[in-house]
């Protein structure tokens, strides 16, 4: 007996559109962002797909996704469990400022350093080491028996938190999952066993 976990980033949400570090700032969906979500929806409903579970972030942008998936899905009145530890990464002192304003703030090294090592944070925020303490837990606890028990669950969440998930189930190194993009709308498609190990990744 296997279960079935989709993971789905946001779809494209305003701040992404004009390049800002988001973290836990709440922006919505843009109109792209919309599409994105609607055709994830729609691509899972031609797959058959129907889970028996949903779990979403904080974040209204993650949020909406879900609703718009649904919504294409032709599924309602369901239980949807949302909770902060699947937020974004929290960037800290970073929120809200777009990417070439911190570049010439603290420079380009810094900042890449910042976004692109798996364990130093940016001022006040989180490193990616840091969103998967607070991401990992939560899924051993609450997501992995519902696998494990053959369900099918769905979650809409961020890059971050889902990088997070991703390197554990794909038991990736922290290089390996920072080269690791996860685009806007991209469902990813896992089948876990009852082991709750990693059976295979399914292309959608």
């Amino acid at each position: 007996m296997t279960g079935t976990l989709i993971l789905v980033r946001h779809g494209q949400s305003e701040w992404n559109l004009k390049n800002l570090f988001t973290g836990w700032r709440n922006p919505d969906l843009t109109e792209k962002g919309i599409d994105e979500a609607r055709g994830t929806g729609k691509a899972l409903k031609a797959r058959g797909i129907v889970p028996d579970c949903y779990y979403t972030s904080a974040l209204r942008r993650a949020q909406h996704t879900l609703d718009l998936m649904l919504e294409e899905m032709g599924i309602a009145n369901v239980t949807i469990t949302r909770n902060i530890a699947l937020n974004e990464r929290d960037y800290g002192d970073l929120s809200g400022l777009n990417k070439d304003d911190a570049r010439e703030k603290w420079g380009e090294e810094q900042v890449l350093i910042w976004r692109r090592s798996f364990d130093v944070p940016p001022p006040g925020g989180e490193s990616l080491k840091d969103t998967a303490a607070r991401t990992l837990p939560y899924y051993d606890a609450e997501i992995l028996p519902l696998l494990k028990a053959g369900k099918t669950v769905l979650v809409a969440a961020h890059g971050n938190s889902l990088r997070a998930l991703v390197m554990a189930i794909e038991g990736l190194t922290p290089d390996e999952i920072l080269k690791r993009e996860i685009a806007t709308g991209e469902p990813t498609v896992y089948k876990i066993g009852a082991d709750g190990k990693l059976v295979e990744r399914v292309a959608l």
